[in-house]
């Protein structure tokens, strides 16, 4: 039995990431998109925070705190890949700069195709994967879907627009199942992360970067960095539990910690961070209509 729910947890993780990355293509502007990559400021921080000090980050909070392996790989793997799909969703709840994510959205996105081949054997002890075994299935599930639905937008419009909802839809059922299969056949496992710091060390993790993109995007608007900030926050689940089914003999609690709490914690985060977010541009929209009215005209 819990070999058959294994084989259908790997066929959702394989619709999650085509669906995600299709849905992505087929709603993405990629003029817009493409005209975010002129803010250098923007595009800079972007790549230092996702690909630079989230991964370092969370090497050393694997090195500092008291992890078992599995965790500790678990953690490592989450820091690798910046965005993912409800990223637009907490932007908007945030009232962040939607242009910007689509920005974010693309870069990051090809950033892990790019990156997470490349760093997961250099940065996740214990598992025995090499860059290829690592690439073809970001290639495949993650750049292609992605590639076929922006060239869809561009070609045929009106068909991407009329699909788009259905692909959308079966991706969160599929979500859905795949986090069901997840406690389904890692259920027990997940009791093993109790006393473990797994939630606690992602949570912190989750904190300073979403606390220090934005506290320390010096000069950037307030929208644009209330999406850098909770698109570092956003983790790509899919990338990140792929080398995990292709490595061998590995730990079930290094998929439980990348797949459930991988998921759980980054939504939490979120959440609170697009509810400041939002207060924060409510107050600046506010201070910004009143600078500019004029001053009440005393009567003669």
């Amino acid at each position: 039995m819990i070999e058959t729910l294994t084989i259908l947890l790997k066929v959702t993780l394989v619709i999650f990431m085509v669906g995600n990355l299709l849905d992505l293509g087929l709603r993405l502007d990629l003029k817009v998109a493409l005209k975010g990559f002129r803010n250098v400021r923007f595009i800079a921080l972007t790549v230092l925070w996702g690909f630079v000090l989230c991964p370092a980050l969370g090497y050393l909070l694997a090195k500092v705190i008291p992890l078992p392996p599995p965790v500790a790989m678990g953690l490592i793997l989450i820091t690798l890949g910046p965005g993912g799909p409800m990223l637009p969703l907490m932007v908007d709840k945030a009232r962040g700069d939607l242009n910007y994510t689509a920005t974010f959205t693309l870069l990051t996105t090809l950033g892990t195709v790019v990156f997470l081949p490349i760093m997961v054997p250099l940065l996740v002890q214990g598992l025995t994967v090499t860059t290829w075994m690592v690439a073809k299935p970001m290639l495949l599930f993650i750049l292609l879907p992605m590639v076929i639905g922006v060239v869809m937008k561009l070609r045929w419009e009106s068909f991407a627009s009329s699909i788009q909802p259905f692909v959308n839809k079966a991706t969160k059922i599929d979500t859905l199942l795949m986090l069901l299969l997840v406690f389904g056949v890692y259920g027990k496992g997940m009791l093993g992360t109790i006393g473990t710091f797994a939630a606690g060390a992602q949570f912190v993790f989750l904190l300073i970067v979403t606390a220090g993109s934005y506290l320390l995007s010096f000069g950037m608007p307030e929208r644009q960095k209330s999406v850098l900030s909770i698109g570092v926050c956003c983790r790509q689940i899919g990338p990140a539990l792929a080398p995990l089914y292709i490595a061998p003999n590995v730990d079930p609690l290094a998929i439980v910690t990348t797949g459930a709490l991988g998921t759980i914690t980054p939504i939490i985060a979120m959440l609170i961070a697009a509810r400041i977010y939002a207060k924060r541009a409510s107050k600046t929209e506010a201070d910004g209509q009143a600078a500019t009215s004029p001053p009440n005209q005393s009567r003669a």
